[in-house]
């Protein structure tokens, strides 16, 4: 794309690449904005960008994974980080890692599972890098018993608007900000990581259906706690009495002796698969009411009643979607809506209204996820608190979309829940204070450590954070 030919590259970056003015979106492709895309490649680098941002500011911005708008800055400067992407240090024994933010989680399962080292947390998926992880306090289908990214943090360095680069700890207010704080007190730099040991690079899963909702949450309340890595695949478009069956699918990391023989030569291999991208360009409409609730009825029936100790490469059970290059395009031009929210155990109720409310409004929605959420993190902003979580996915041009999502935040509110930011892009203004209580520390640690606000993105300007 062609440089931004009214801004002139300062002398102090001259050694970057030449910023870009481009046009920058989240994954769900919805609500694009132009800034200029600065790419810096090390420490010195990244505050020299920081003095090139100008007048709207900047935030730093990694694989583009976030759903929403939290990376983009309309009219001012994205630090694409993805250029700090090394390793420094790895401690085999005790299972640590330093490297840069812009180092990806893929990259991080490449060098590690052959030490027998696994992250100690993924999202669907391993193209996100360290930065964002801890930026939007990521979390996987481990939360119920390992919590999100940020609590397996040991340390960042932290450049402040200042151009101070603060070495930041874990359990220190600035910390606790920053970790799920979208980037707006600072560019992380760099991480220590505390990562889990692991035999093999397989998982055991087991399968099993659940026939409806109340069926769902009982089998996982009752048996989460035997496994380290739990969720549900739920089909929203199920009505009356089949309303929110489910597929479980649950696991642990597979011990060496549970391999068979030709795979123990090789414990730790780690060969994801891939598949050809989707195309560029695909019709609207394609993912409407009834091809969804097709592909959700075979996909249904499909599953076992039950399956246990089945053997599934890590890709496979953490990551299936990242076997297709740019599957987000299947949605048409128009994008796609991910919400997410968690309501708190002991909000059943509400957690079935919402259901029903999607149910009967006829949300085509092929990626709707149930998980349970353990212990909450200690984040500020952090999204994961006790309870249930649901996650769906929806063509961005489904008429009055908007509208109904605006009653869904509402039940959420009153219900003590919340929306997540990191897949949010339409969220109001007032809902937030309900939804987050430490956000007026937020806002005061920020105010103080970057009273000019040169940390700002679409989000911020759109929340008020």
């Amino acid at each position: 794309m062609p440089a931004d030919s009214a801004t002139a590259t300062p002398p102090e970056i001259a050694t970057m690449a030449t910023p870009e003015t481009v046009s920058v979106s989240g994954w769900g492709r919805t609500a694009p904005s132009t800034a200029r895309l600065i790419r810096p490649r090390s420490p010195e680098e990244a505050v020299a960008a920081l003095e090139a941002c100008g007048e709207r500011g900047g935030i730093a911005r990694g694989l583009g994974r976030a759903y929403g708008d939290a990376a983009q800055n309309a009219g001012g400067a994205v630090l694409d980080m993805t250029g700090m992407d090394r390793i420094h240090a790895i401690d085999a024994d005790a299972g640590t890692v330093l490297c840069d933010a812009g180092v990806s989680l893929h990259h991080l399962m490449e060098v590690l599972l052959p030490l027998g080292w696994f992250v100690p947390v993924t999202p669907g998926t391993r193209y996100v890098t360290v930065g964002g992880a801890i930026g939007t306090d990521i979390h996987g289908k481990n939360h119920h018993g390992s919590g999100s990214f940020s609590r397996h943090v040991m340390a960042v360095e932290l450049l402040t608007a200042d151009g101070e680069v603060r070495a930041v700890e874990s359990g220190t207010p600035l910390f606790d900000a920053t970790a799920g704080g979208m980037g707006l007190t600072g560019v992380i730099l760099a991480a220590t990581l505390q990562l889990q040991p692991v035999e093999t690079s397989l998982m055991t899963v087991d399968t099993e259906r659940a026939t409806d909702l109340d069926d769902l949450m009982a089998r996982l309340t009752a048996t989460d706690h035997r496994y380290r890595y739990s969720v549900a695949w739920i089909d929203l478009l199920a009505r009356g009495a089949s309303m929110g069956r489910a597929v479980l699918t649950r696991g642990d990391h597979a011990p060496l002796d549970a391999l068979p023989p030709r795979a123990r030569r090789a414990p730790l291999a780690f060969r994801p698969g891939r598949l050809p991208a989707a195309p560029s360009f695909l019709p609207e409409g394609l993912l409407g009411r009834k091809s969804v609730g097709l592909f959700n009825e075979l996909w249904y029936r499909k599953a076992p009643r039950l399956r246990v100790g089945e053997l599934q490469k890590m890709s496979t059970f953490f990551h299936p979607l990242d076997g297709v290059p740019h599957w987000n395009r299947v949605y048409g031009r128009g994008g796609f809506v991910q919400y997410q929210f968690v309501v708190g155990y002991g909000k059943e109720e509400a957690l079935r209204r919402i259901v029903r409310r999607i149910s009967d409004r006829g949300c085509p929605s092929f990626l709707a996820v149930l998980k349970r959420f353990g212990e909450g993190d200690p984040g500020w902003l952090s999204f994961p608190m006790p309870g249930w979580t649901l996650a769906l996915d929806i063509p961005a041009n489904l008429p009055g979309l908007g509208t109904f999502l605006d009653e869904l935040d509402e039940e959420v509110a009153a219900s003590d829940g919340r929306v997540y930011l990191a897949k949010d892009s339409r969220l109001r203004p007032e809902m937030l204070a309900a939804m987050y209580p430490r956000l007026d520390d937020f806002r005061a640690l920020r105010a103080d450590l970057d009273p000019r606000g040169l940390f700002r993105s679409d989000l911020s300007r759109r929340l008020a954070l």
